[in-house]
């Protein structure tokens, strides 16, 4: 009954922009959205999936892989129950798979650990083009 959305994927050149967003949806979500630590991840051709972002609940606590910060943002409106990524200054190595992910791990600092992640998104699909 829990479903996770993601949307906004497309093709973008170098040095480009582009936000995801995260829809949740179903009896879980409708109103305990605010309950579940979200995050970003993704996964290239080849490649294992990626921690990207992750946000605690009331979004005040944020965590950034390495290799996207300072370029990327990931926000909530829990009112919406929606999760996003906005991505900024965007790379080659920016593409892949997009997955948005929901956690019920219990801590005050957002998970970055796949494996904490309780439900995922279909993914959509990011390329940056050279």
């Amino acid at each position: 009954q829990v479903q996770l959305v993601e949307s906004g994927g497309r093709l973008v050149q170098t040095g480009g922009s582009l936000r995801l967003s995260c829809a949740a949806s179903g009896r879980t979500f409708s109103s305990t959205f605010s309950s579940y630590i979200m995050g970003w991840f993704r996964q290239a051709p080849g490649k294992e999936r990626e921690f990207v972002a992750a946000i605690s609940r009331g979004g005040g606590t944020i965590s950034y892989a390495d290799s996207v910060k300072g370029r990327f943002t990931i926000s909530r409106d829990n009112a919406k129950n929606t999760l996003y990524l906005q991505m900024n200054s965007m790379k080659p190595d920016d593409t892949a798979v997009y997955y948005c992910a929901a956690s019920r791990y219990i801590s005050t600092v957002p998970t970055t650990t796949p494996n904490d992640y309780n439900y995922w998104g279909q993914g959509t699909q990011v390329t940056v083009s050279s």
